[in-house]
């Protein structure tokens, strides 16, 4: 195994050491560096915090900025952070209006968000939002149900904008829970990943083959299929989230197409005008769009597709400013 690092042991603390020095003016460590804030914290708003295990960078502490995460922990790879890194976040990160943690539907996360809610909640105003996109974990029925996956990006980016305008805990709640069941996402993947711990790929896969409906920590899916043409891909992957995602009248579609770590833009893209072509034929018109490398899963070649369908509200909370090492607009 051949990879830019140290140790195995060191990675993440380098890591996250290197990414905190190159985006200075936006994040700061937080105390005994059990966290990342952001530089400039606003008084009286609601503060918004997440967290989970390296290997899925610039998720989260690439989100931490105006506009979106106020606060972020890093586990080590794949590996939930602890409730004592939470309960560092929400010490920093709170400004008097409370804190909202959004968590991925994952055990581990679930299990120390809430051990960290319990410990911190006498001192603190708290409430907890758990992302469950993955289409995958409901098709086999294991676990909690869905995993929550890329659609945590666009579940903090709206409640982000949110808090930023200044609403309440408890609207904040709300809202994240009603975006939670308007969005859908699934994964296909080239290879496994390799974990530097163990110097061995999560699963692997003849030169003909691809994994459907991947995880995030290097899961196999649900099936190994034939290696296809990128638009036979693209279009199971679209007709499985459109057959599984409501659409209402009165919601607006999002296409996010998410690289988890080890494709190229160009494949990114050209995935991308295969879906969208996809999900307009069936007459869901995209209005908002995001393709790119946000949520990865460490080296894997593969990717992942995201629908949304937004209200007019949540249309604007996305388009609304946002200042972070991973994401910008005006």
């Amino acid at each position: 195994m051949k990879k830019f690092m140290n140790t195995a042991e060191t990675m993440v603390a380098e890591s996250v050491e290197g990414f905190v020095r190159a985006h200075e003016a936006f994040v700061v460590f937080g105390t005994e560096r059990k966290c990342i804030r952001r530089r400039d914290l606003t008084s009286g708003k609601v503060a918004l915090i997440s967290g989970g295990g390296a290997g899925h960078e610039p998720m989260h502490i690439g989100f931490v900025g105006q506009g979106m995460l106020d606060a972020a922990c890093v586990g080590h790879i794949f590996t939930s952070p602890t409730p004592s890194q939470i309960i560092a976040a929400i010490e920093e990160a709170d400004t008097g209006a409370g804190c909202l943690l959004v968590v991925k539907n994952y055990d581990g996360d679930l299990m120390n968000f809430e051990m960290a809610i319990e410990m911190a909640g006498d001192r603190h105003s708290l409430d907890m939002v758990v992302v469950s996109d993955d289409i995958e974990t409901s098709r086999t029925g294991e676990g909690r149900g869905r995993r929550g996956v890329a659609g945590t990006l666009i579940v903090e980016k709206i409640l982000g904008a949110a808090a930023e305008g200044g609403m309440p805990l408890a609207e904040l709640k709300r809202l994240g829970e009603g975006l939670n069941t308007r969005i859908r996402s699934m994964g296909v993947a080239l290879n496994g990943v390799t974990v530097p711990q163990t110097e061995r790929t999560t699963f692997a896969l003849g030169a003909d083959e691809m994994e459907m409906g991947v995880g995030i920590h290097g899961e196999p899916g649900h099936a190994r299929q034939p290696f296809a043409a990128a638009d036979a891909i693209i279009a199971h992957l679209c007709e499985t989230i459109a057959a599984d995602i409501a659409v209402t009248p009165g919601t607006r579609a999002l296409l996010f197409v998410n690289g988890l770590g080890g494709t190229p833009p160009a494949e990114l893209y050209l995935a991308y005008a295969g879906a969208r072509r996809f999900i307009e034929e069936r007459g869901i018109p995209i209005e908002r769009s995001l393709v790119g490398t946000y949520v990865t899963s460490l080296d894997m070649q593969g990717l992942s597709v995201t629908l949304a369908m937004l209200t007019d509200e949540e249309i604007a909370l996305w388009d609304a400013p946002v200042a972070t090492a991973a994401l910008r607009w005006p």
